[in-house]
């Protein structure tokens, strides 16, 4: 029987193929590393300044680093079986050739000072970044500078620059630590003249400043001159200069110095007037971007349990209220203005039946702040309106005792003294006061017969008062606020309501448009506006005292309640933004 097998011819098959893959290199590279310990098969001498010998091959160390390649192809030590090491430390090599070995090296402490130059050097980048990243996350203000120098040294950019935003960002730590005593003038001057720098006042500067020079008095005295060149004097407190700079010896011997002193002292007495300051001084009187300083809201007076003569602030970054200095005059239905970042103005106001012309001061910058009387005004007010235009300020309207007064006065803070100014065309109580581009814009309020919808604007380089259109409700005990160009009109009352719906006014259209409602209906509420966002604080909403704060955030046209309330609920209160105070109890 014929076999009908087919059986395919030798030509027609296909190779076959095995092909297996050593999982880890492991044991080869410790069999390397033995070999290299018992020296065996070692064809390279390494030998350091301090006379020690590290043995390797050669094909190991060209296969692992981009350095010993170069070195064992193209230079004269390919055929050499010695090569000296000069500036290396021994440590430090010998880690690096067991990294070569085995992949693996410990960054510490003790280690990273050598290594990080050695692994430099050898162009080591791997080891060089993990050196980088050892000494990023040991950043502290005692250590911050040195690290930086050893960063800047090596040529290590991304240390280089998270170290400088490290001291930056603690430089009031940092100057107390001793690195900070060994800096060159040279990188002094780079830290103190930078606007990132933080610092709670610019008085930081200038005692970090005189501690540095006189650490090496004999050296460095010739180095103050430029360093307070670079000290923003002018945005010291008066005080401040009185009471420590003038009093400094190092400053009076030196007249470049006075000179310094005697600007900054000039600039408080001018108003703080940027106009007044010669173009070429200008960055002594800029603010640092980072000085320290946030907005906080401070509130003061009004009705309530116990707001008469109580203030408190809010700093939204710890969502909290705290308590502040208590008011020598009990005040509702007061004005509230702030000049030149560290003065509040409570103007006017009344208490029971009793009207106040009298006018009561708090400085911020004094190291015990506490309200004092200053310069009465003409006319008694209470429910008027305060605004602020080139460190002036504007009392607008407001109630007698007798009649809605359209009177206007201003305090001019050179002279000390109240002067009139051209009168409103409307009587205006319960007046709401905004400034926009130099501008004063009387909005709403009760003329003894009607609530108004009407509003006008001051122009102080005409003394005229000018009409600008009317919103689309009447509003007396409005509240408003000024924010990125638009002037907004915060609730009130109509007569027969009190409103939660907010109007907003644009010069460039010059109308009023509705925005977003309030979730509560607010009269004689506080409005404070920074950090983009438009607070609403306490009020009555007609029935109740109000202890809640919300904010309205313009990029959504959204309002928000605020989770803290405040310590005392209070209607008639005069609200404003100011700088975080550094001197109040908390």
């Amino acid at each position: 029987m014929q076999n009908t097998k087919q059986i395919p011819e030798p030509s027609k098959w296909e190779p076959k193929k095995y092909e297996y893959s050593k999982s880890s290199y492991a044991e080869i590279f410790k069999v390397l590393q033995s070999l290299r310990k018992d020296e065996f098969f070692c064809d390279i001498k390494l030998e350091t300044d301090d006379g020690t010998i590290i043995y390797g091959h050669k094909v190991v160390l060209a296969s692992a680093c981009q350095y010993f390649y170069a070195m064992f192809t193209n230079f004269e030590e390919k055929n050499q079986d010695l090569v000296v090491m000069r500036q290396l430390d021994s440590s430090a090599l010998q880690l690096l050739v067991d990294f070569m070995y085995s992949g693996e090296i410990l960054v510490t402490e003790k280690n990273v000072q050598v290594l990080l130059p050695a692994s430099n050097l050898l162009q080591f980048q791997e080891v060089k970044d993990a050196c980088c990243d050892f000494l990023q996350a040991q950043l502290c203000p005692t250590n911050c500078i040195g690290i930086n120098m050893l960063a800047d040294l090596h040529s290590c950019t991304e240390l280089l620059t998270s170290s400088e935003l490290y001291i930056h960002q603690h430089f009031s730590e940092v100057v107390e630590g001793v690195e900070f005593l060994s800096l060159s003038s040279e990188q002094l001057v780079k830290f103190i003249s930078s606007d990132e720098i933080k610092v709670p006042s610019e008085e930081k500067v200038f005692e970090c400043v005189i501690q540095w020079v006189k650490h090496d008095l004999g050296s460095r005295k010739c180095i103050l001159p430029q360093l307070m060149g670079h000290v923003r004097l002018p945005l010291t407190s008066k005080n401040y200069i009185l009471k420590n700079v003038i009093k400094e010896p190092l400053l009076n011997d030196c007249l470049t110095c006075k000179d310094y002193v005697i600007e900054a002292l000039h600039f408080h007495l001018l108003n703080n007037s940027d106009e007044l300051i010669p173009f070429t001084q200008i960055s002594r009187i800029k603010p640092r971007k980072d000085s320290g300083f946030h907005k906080v809201i401070f509130v003061v007076g009004g009705i309530g349990s116990t707001a008469n003569s109580s203030t408190e602030w809010y700093d939204p970054k710890i969502n909290r209220w705290q308590i502040g200095p208590k008011m020598i005059t009990p005040r509702r239905g007061v004005g509230l203005a702030v000049v030149k970042n560290n003065s509040v103005f409570a103007v006017g106001g009344f208490h029971y039946n009793s009207l106040h012309c009298s006018v009561d001061l708090l400085d911020l910058s004094s190291e015990s702040p506490c309200w004092k009387p200053t310069v009465d005004m003409s006319v008694e007010r209470g429910l008027l309106g305060v605004g602020v235009i080139n460190n002036c300020v504007y009392a607008v309207g407001g109630f007698d005792g007798e009649s809605c007064l359209n009177s206007v006065e201003v305090f001019d803070c050179v002279t000390q003294k109240w002067r009139m100014v051209s009168s409103m065309s409307t009587r205006r109580s319960s007046v709401g006061i905004g400034v926009l581009n130099n501008l004063l814009y009387a909005v709403g309020g009760y003329d003894s017969e009607q609530r108004l919808n009407c509003v006008e604007c001051y122009h102080p380089s005409l003394d005229k008062w000018t009409p600008v259109a009317k919103m689309s409700v009447c509003r007396s005990a409005v509240g408003v606020g000024v924010l990125d160009g638009v002037v907004y009109a915060v609730g009130g009352y109509d007569g027969s309501k009190v409103h939660s719906s907010v109007e907003a006014y644009r010069p460039s259209t010059g109308d009023w448009t509705y925005i977003a409602d309030m979730h509560l209906c607010r009269q004689n509420a506080g409005v404070v506006a920074f950090d983009g966002l438009l607070y609403v604080v306490g009020g009555s909403d007609g029935t109740s005292t109000l202890d809640s704060v919300e904010f309205y955030n313009p990029d959504t046209n959204t309002w928000t309640m605020v989770t803290a309330s405040m310590n005392t609920a209070r209607t008639f209160l005069g609200a404003v933004a100011i700088n975080k105070p550094q001197h109040f109890k908390t």
